[in-house]
């Protein structure tokens, strides 16, 4: 049997003979390839891309990005819950920035960063039925992979801060005002305390000189020095009152006997009430158990309440004050005969800064405050109103347990 010869061919001489260098298949073979390398990459940006996109989602801050034209092109997941129409995808920076006008180039923040300036601002939005919102804003420009100018936007809710900052400075101020109504207190009781003891040395002097009360024309006397040392005593209580509520309280809890914490109040508002023609009626229980609290918290309480309750009276009217016990808990309540609280607004009197009163008239903290306060305590406040014809305040504090 013949043998049979065989020739080596390699690979580049099989490649020529097949044609494979300049045939279609090779062309696919680098086209494969390719797109092997393609696909590789779109993995790699699939995989960047969703990096991305969880780091856009976890801010905890708005982010939304606006195209070259100002429109919103992007928003995390935070966004919808600050504002949720005005960055819908294609909404112009006018729905959030400045409604009333196309074009804000010197107030808002997209302008400015597609004009190719960093910007931080802050603004506040108020819906219908809703609190006052505050945010910090920081726009900054972005090139796109065309040259063209994108904004990122920042947005952060910062009401709570801006809340704390508001309701501090009102602290520091009525602090300012409680250090200064105290050295006025201090300086009018010295000569308040002379004027009562001079006299309370005349009237004795009467008392002890029969040849003076025979005189007539010493017949009045007796009647206006006792005049004029009760009156010099009321005084010398509001002073005292004013004293307590001049100090800042430290926080401290002890035994509060409410029923003398409202008298100290009424002390204080008296004087209203007899100058607006205001009768304020009383019926406190005498037999009214102490309490754990913080008086000087609790004074403010009462006295926001009482303030209020007097100022929303127009004209002539009725306040009451009632104070009682049901074996666990003891109630005061404050009621009036004022303008009451319409229905839609009930809910709202408790937050910050919201006020029925006329500008200047009042910040709208002192109920807020006063919740604040009473929560602490481990109570509750509550009212109930109707518009035109008054409002009840009842506070309800735990007892002590012996």
């Amino acid at each position: 049997m013949a043998e049979v010869k065989r020739t080596r061919i390699d690979e580049s001489n099989l490649e020529r003979l097949l044609g494979l260098d300049s045939s279609k298949i090779g062309f696919y073979a680098e086209v494969k390839q390719k797109i092997q390398e393609l696909e590789t990459a779109n993995l790699g940006l699939k995989s960047k891309s969703s990096e991305l996109q969880a780091v856009f989602d976890a801010i905890s801050d708005g982010v939304v990005v606006y195209d070259h034209h100002g429109n919103v092109q992007h928003r995390n997941h935070i966004c919808p819950r600050l504002f949720p129409a005005q960055t819908l995808v294609g909404r112009s920076c006018r729905a959030l920035f400045h409604p009333d006008t196309d074009h804000s180039p010197g107030q808002c923040p997209v302008e400015q960063a597609l004009a190719g300036e960093s910007t931080q601002i802050s603004f506040t939005t108020t819906h219908v039925g809703k609190e006052t919102r505050y945010f910090d804003v920081t726009a900054t420009p972005i090139d796109d992979h065309n040259g063209r100018t994108r904004a990122l936007v920042f947005l952060r809710d910062v009401t709570e801060k801006r809340l704390s900052e508001l309701q501090l400075m009102q602290a520091e101020k009525m602090s300012s005002i409680g250090m200064l109504a105290a050295g006025v207190a201090h300086e009018i009781n010295n000569p308040l305390n002379s004027v009562a003891g001079y006299a309370e040395a005349l009237l004795r002097r009467l008392r002890d000189t029969p040849e003076l009360t025979e005189d007539p024309r010493l017949a009045d006397f007796r009647k206006y020095l006792e005049v004029i040392i009760r009156e010099s005593y009321r005084c010398k209580g509001i002073i005292d009152s004013l004293l307590s509520f001049s100090r800042k309280s430290d926080g401290s809890v002890g035994d509060v006997d409410v029923n003398l914490l409202l008298r100290e109040v009424l002390q204080l508002v008296i004087h209203k009430s007899r100058f607006d023609r205001i009768e304020i009626q009383e019926s406190l229980d005498e037999g009214l158990p102490l309490i754990k609290g913080d008086a000087a918290g609790l004074r403010q309480v009462f006295l926001n309440l009482a303030m209020n309750a007097l100022q929303s009276i127009e004209g002539a009217g009725q306040v009451e004050i009632i104070t009682h016990c049901n074996g666990e808990s003891v109630s005061a309540t404050i009621s009036d005969t004022g303008c009451g609280i319409p229905p839609a607004m009930l809910d709202q009197i408790w937050d910050p800064f919201f006020t029925t009163k006329d500008v200047g008239k009042g910040l709208g903290l002192g109920l807020a405050v006063s919740y604040n306060i009473i929560k602490k305590h481990g109570g509750e406040i509550r009212v109930e109103s109707t518009e035109g014809k008054g409002s009840k305040f009842t506070v309800r504090l735990p007892i002590c347990q012996r």
